[in-house]
Order: C-alpha cells, then sequence, then structure tokens
C-alpha cells in the first residue's frame, strides 16, 4: 500500500514541476478560484495546522510541505501559522494570510464546520484552499487531500476485533473517538462503528474527546474503569494522543492494560507498542500528504486546475490508503521503510524491546 501511495504522489509531482516562472493564468478550484498567475517570484503560500495536542504538525508535516514548496519554487515563502485548537485564532490566521497576498491556502480546519467562513473568504479573493488531513464539508474547498479517514477508524478497529477474538476475550470495548468539530474524526468514527458494531463485543461506551486532548480521553477512561471494572477487554482510540490518554488512565488505576488503539503512528505510540503497551497504530507517511499537498499548491499558483481521483464532499480529492502497525510488522513498516529511526525510538527502557524485535 504505502509502495501505490508514492507512485500516486511521484505521477502528481510530475505534473507540476515546471519550475517557478509564470503561471497558465487558467481558472482553477471547483469555486472559480485563481491564484492569479503571472510572476510567482517571492510568491507567497500558507499552511494553517489545527493544533498541538498531535506532535506530528511540527515534527513532519511542517518541515516536509516546506520542503517540498522550495523544491517547487525556491523563491516562494510558506506562512505557517498553528492554531492551537483555537478555531477563532485560525480564523484570523486566515485572514493574516490573505492580507499578506497567499496565492493558495493548506488548511487542515480546527472546526470543519467553521472553516467554511475561510473558504468562503479566501475563494471571494480569488484564493483557492486546499482542505488538508480533515475535510470541509459545509464549504466545498478547492480540492482535499488526507489518508481514507473512514477506512482509518475501520482497520484500527478490525485489527483489534481479529485480536482479541483470536484471544478468546470476553467482554466489552470503549470508544474513545475524536474531537467533534473535526469532520475526519467523525469519518473515523464512522468507520470504527463498522468494525466494532457487527463484531459480537458490547461496545460498553465512547466519548468524543474534546480538541483530541489526551488528558480528556484520559479522565473519561478513567471513570469507564471504575464503572466497568473487569469487563473491558479492549480501547479503540482514535488516534495516538488518545490511545495514550487511555493506556495512562489504566496504569494509573493499577489495572492491567487492554489492547488499545491509535493512529498516526508518533513516536511515542511506537515505544508504546514496542513496549507492549499499546496494540496497533496507524502508519500514514505524513511525508505523502505533506509533498501532495504542495503539487497541488503550486498547480493552482500557476492557475491551473488539478484534477481529482476522487470526489468528497463535492470537493475533488485524493485520499491514500495507511498501514496498520502493530508489534508483528514495526519494524518492517516504520523502521526498515526509513519512516522512523531507531536512535529516536530505542531509547533507555525501550532499547531491550527493540533488541527483541531486531529493531537497530
Amino acid at each position: 500500500m504505502r509502495t501505490s501511495a508514492f507512485a500516486a504522489v511521484a505521477v502528481l509531482a510530475g505534473s507540476v514541476l515546471a519550475g517557478c516562472g509564470s503561471g497558465s493564468g487558467s481558472t482553477g478550484g471547483t469555486s472559480g478560484a485563481t491564484a492569479g498567475g503571472g510572476d510567482l517570484q517571492n510568491a507567497k503560500v500558507a499552511f494553517l495546522m489545527p493544533d498541538l495536542a498531535s506532535t506530528r504538525y511540527e515534527l513532519q508535516d511542517k518541515p516536509l510541505f516546506e520542503a517540498r514548496m522550495k523544491q517547487l519554487c525556491p523563491t516562494c515563502e510558506v506562512i505557517y501559522q498553528n492554531a492551537d485548537s483555537d478555531a477563532a485564532k485560525q480564523q484570523q490566521q486566515a485572514n493574516s494570510a490573505l492580507a499578506q497576498g497567499v496565492k493558495a491556502i493548506v488548511l487542515d480546519p480546527v472546526d470543519s464546520a467553521a472553516a467554511a467562513t475561510i473558504v468562503k473568504s479566501a475563494q471571494s479573493q480569488q484564493v483557492p484552499i486546499i482542505a488538508y488531513d480533515r475535510p470541509i464539508p459545509a464549504t466545498p474547498a478547492d480540492y482535499y487531500i488526507s489518508f481514507d479517514n473512514e477506512k482509518i477508524g475501520a482497520m484500527i478497529a478490525q485489527s483489534l476485533v481479529d485480536h482479541l477474538k483470536k484471544e478468546n476475550a470476553e467482554g466489552g470495548i470503549l470508544q474513545v473517538n475524536g474531537s467533534p468539530t473535526d469532520a475526519a474524526a467523525g469519518l473515523i468514527k464512522k468507520g470504527i462503528h463498522s468494525a466494532v458494531d457487527p463484531s459480537g463485543f458490547k461496545l460498553l461506551a465512547e466519548y468524543d474527546t474534546p480538541d483530541w486532548q489526551p488528558e480528556k480521553a484520559q479522565t473519561w477512561v478513567s471513570g469507564q474503569i471504575t464503572q466497568f471494572k473487569d469487563q473491558i477487554v479492549g480501547v479503540v482510540a482514535a488516534n495516538d494522543g488518545t490511545g495514550g490518554g487511555s493506556i495512562a488512565a489504566f496504569k494509573a488505576a493499577g489495572v492491567k492494560v487492554p489492547p488499545v488503539t491509535g493512529n498516526d503512528a508518533e513516536v511515542a505510540a511506537a515505544q508504546r507498542i514496542i513496549a507492549g503497551d499499546q496494540y496497533n497504530t496507524i502508519s500514514k507517511p505524513i511525508k505523502i500528504v505533506a509533498e501532495a499537498s504542495a503539487n497541488v499548491a503550486w498547480e493552482f499558483m500557476q492557475g491551473k486546475k488539478p484534477a481529482g481521483k476522487a470526489t468528497l464532499y463535492n470537493t475533488p480529492s485524493e485520499l491514500f490508503t495507511p498501514t496498520v502497525v502493530t508489534k508483528e510488522n514495526i519494524k518492517e513498516v516504520l523502521f526498515d521503510s526509513g519512516i522512523m529511526k531507531a536512535a529516536d525510538v530505542c531509547t533507555g527502557e525501550y532499547a531491550k524491546g527493540c533488541g527483541e524485535l531486531g529493531i537497530k
């Protein structure tokens, strides 16, 4: 699956490596937004991310997007902002980017509904919006790039269900969803239900975690441990942060940690999988979506109209397929592939586990 995803990016990249000269001036985007064409020397593109709760945005998305844009247009400037889970702050950041004359905005919305205002403001100024990772259902962006979030939910949940059945587990499952203001979280939630509901395991309770905050997930899971005690045989958590919070709740309660899912393949999650605390995560190499969004942004900046490979929420889209990671394949998927380095993960207490798995 990783090979096909990288191939898709390579094809897309090939269509946009036209240098940093003048654009064609043609219309781009479903809204008819154009980037203005003309001389793109020192042109600006905004990269607006949603929160600091997930470490990926600062450590991976930002530098990977910037590096790809530099390849495509060495003189272009990337305006990066992180809204730290504040939708109003993200609106201000978008307004500021527009005032600075950006030619395109790549937006990962804090609040998918509130982001409709940003889309309308940008498109009224002929600035295309590329929705990144999280869709904007109410008002179609000009393009949407992400991994398939509904499939992510189904994959992590089915992986857990299959494991519990193999272990002949008897009991129920907790479901820890993502933020209720994030449309991508809603897709993940739908995918989780598609695997859990027909599984034969009782869904004991579920929770929509405000702003994806691990601490809030931990507090909720702690309450469920008190209520359900020995009935909990697994936890489907929508990402590594909420998964980490869930695991922390069991440890704080002095209770054996059941299999817990995750998503994003953060370093901390890899360490927990190696240690046996977390059952799975999802590898969705950020390089794929970061570079694809830079490629699409650059097409728009040249006044072109990139075609989607799919359509979601009336938006031309490209949705990549991720990979489930467990202890059994973590070496191959995350380390042999070069996504992670042993030096960054196999530190301190995790060195022994890495050695046992042949990670070095």
